[in-house]
């Protein structure tokens, strides 16, 4: 009888350990999630930086040919034409 007891006993213990583990893990895994969300907010704010700074750069590379840079006189012809085709665009759609 006493060894169904300390069986029973040893059982107790070691199910209070899983639970106590569940728990912990349980846990860790909820600080995880928030820790991953707060980084894919951060990575969402870091490309949208990224996004603005290379739009900032087409401007500036734009504005530079046009005051009298070779460097980029291709690039800002290429960006007018297309500019010219979208107000263009915009003209038929406006007398349709």
């Amino acid at each position: 009888m006493s060894d169904l007891t300390e069986i029973v006993g040893n059982l107790e213990d070691r199910i209070g350990k899983l639970l106590q583990n569940y728990k912990d893990l349980e846990q860790k895994q909820q600080t995880l999630q928030e820790e991953l969300t707060t980084l894919r907010v951060e990575n969402q704010e870091l490309n949208d930086n990224i996004q603005a700074f290379e739009n900032r750069i087409q401007t500036l590379k734009a504005a530079n040919a046009l005051l009298g840079s070779n460097d980029y006189k291709k690039e800002t012809k290429l960006k007018i034409n297309g500019l010219i085709r979208e107000i263009d665009q915009c003209i038929v759609q406006l007398s349709e």
